[in-house]
């Protein structure tokens, strides 16, 4: 038997996740001591496989949390554990860009292979290589895709829409999303100026009265999508649309973009927030179950 274990700030997918392996689920529960130390108790009989599931958003902290709860559970006789992680933290920065620059994709890579068997994420920000054991050194890590949640949950809300990639790194998921439903695509050109200054600039495309779904794995700042809107308002489109795997949408993203007239703002669940619109919890079961 299998044992799904979660944190009470992830409580609802995690156990989704349970649910969708008919596996049963526990909590493993968290104190915080006056001076900023945590404590983390898993319960006292485990089985020897166990997945603990977890996004990785707000990662400092929860790092800390999912070490001391994987090697108290080796300390309790459990043989593999899995990680399942919708959103993996720190695998942006793959390469030093200048001297002294901490490469933190392999650091943390490296870190979560030392206490995990196997590793499953959605759509982590991949740059410079084609396979996730290449970030975290083990056979069983595994970076699954939104791209088929995505497309048919557009395809059930829009009719024949155009989807738009702000920059060259959409084009993977773009493509996936656009040529399952045989829809038009177009790709933009993204110059990057810092954290928050962008530059966007669309391909010559008629979308004058179609539905535009501007889709990306990741909204931080939302610059990105907000100069991408910005292009598109001139030739009246029917309607726009953001679609992204990952929602952090900081400070005031979501205000300048409803600014703009967006007409729907739609993220998955592997990180909680208020765009929530699909799952990625079903493709990591189904990724979950063919491991065990």
């Amino acid at each position: 038997m299998t044992l799904v274990l979660g944190f009470n700030d992830y409580l609802v997918p995690a156990q989704q996740l349970a649910q969708c392996l008919a596996l049963p689920f526990k909590l493993i529960a968290r104190h915080h001591f006056p001076d900023g130390e945590t404590k983390v108790t898993l319960p006292s009989e485990l089985p020897e496989q166990v997945i603990i599931c977890q996004t990785l958003n707000h990662p400092d902290g929860k790092l800390i949390e999912l070490i001391l709860a994987a090697q108290t559970a080796r300390s309790l006789g459990v043989k593999h554990i899995t990680l399942v992680a919708p959103y993996l933290c720190y695998m942006r920065q793959d390469i030093a860009f200048n001297q002294g620059e901490a490469v933190s994709q392999k650091i943390i890579g490296k870190l979560l292979s030392d206490y995990f068997d196997a590793v499953l994420t959605v759509d982590p920000h991949l740059h410079r290589i084609k396979h996730l054991s290449e970030a975290i050194p083990t056979d069983q890590a595994l970076a699954l895709h939104a791209t088929t949640a995505m497309s048919d949950f557009i395809k059930s809300h829009l009719d024949d829409p155009i989807i738009i990639g702000p920059d060259e790194e959409s084009l993977q998921w773009v493509t996936a999303i656009a040529d399952r439903q045989r829809w038009q695509y177009s790709i933009a050109n993204k110059q990057r100026f810092g954290d928050k200054n962008v530059e966007v600039t669309l391909a010559d495309i008629n979308l004058s009265k179609r539905n535009i779904v501007i889709v990306d794995d990741i909204a931080s700042s939302g610059r990105t999508l907000e100069q991408t809107v910005k292009q598109l308002l001139p030739q009246q489109p029917l309607s726009i649309s953001i679609m992204v795997t990952h929602a952090f949408f900081v400070d005031d993203a979501i205000e300048r973009l409803n600014a703009l007239n967006v007409t729907n703002i739609w993220s998955s669940d592997s990180v909680l927030h208020s765009t929530n619109a699909f799952s990625v919890i079903g493709i990591l079961a189904q990724a979950a179950k063919a491991q065990q």
